[in-house]
């Protein structure tokens, strides 16, 4: 039995070993925000541009800021998947190529995940304490947020 236990452990090293060669491709633009870029193209004041940067850029643009603990697999895929995840549902580097209703949506989600404290994510603020935000920070988002969806055009009801 001793043996056989040995024999697992020793597959299991050698797997962890292996997949440190395998690491995700990372989410990183070396660019300034480009032109699709939400705070490119609407007003954006600078305590709202401190927020997004620290608290929700990392999951929803095109630069995520990777961790050292993320370039250990399993791990680094975890993470991945989680920004692969975020971007799919709102990138901000990417805001300028949604349709309007599409923009009013995800401004609409924004503001109501932000109010019920959803966003962040329980999980990114156990490590990231920095991210968590304030009543004033959330109503600073909700209000740039609430401020563009006003200006982006309701689609017309047939």
């Amino acid at each position: 039995m001793r043996s056989l236990i040995q024999k697992i452990l020793l597959v299991l090293g050698v797997a962890l070993v292996a997949i440190q060669f395998f690491p995700p491709a990372k989410n990183i633009s070396a660019a300034a925000p480009g032109p699709n870029d939400i705070t490119v193209l609407h007003p954006t004041p600078p305590a709202v541009k401190a927020i997004l940067a620290e608290s929700c850029y990392d999951c929803h643009s095109d630069n995520t800021r990777y961790p050292w603990y993320t370039r250990i697999q399993p791990i680094g895929w975890w993470m991945q998947h989680h920004v692969n995840e975020g971007n799919r549902e709102l990138n901000f580097s990417e805001f300028g190529t949604y349709t309007a209703k599409r923009a009013r949506h995800k401004l609409e989600e924004l503001v109501k995940e932000t109010k019920d404290r959803e966003m962040p994510l329980t999980s990114y603020l156990i490590v990231h304490r920095e991210a968590k935000l304030t009543g004033r920070q959330i109503q600073q988002v909700v209000d740039w947020a609430d401020g563009i969806h006003a200006g982006i055009p309701a689609p017309a009801q047939p």
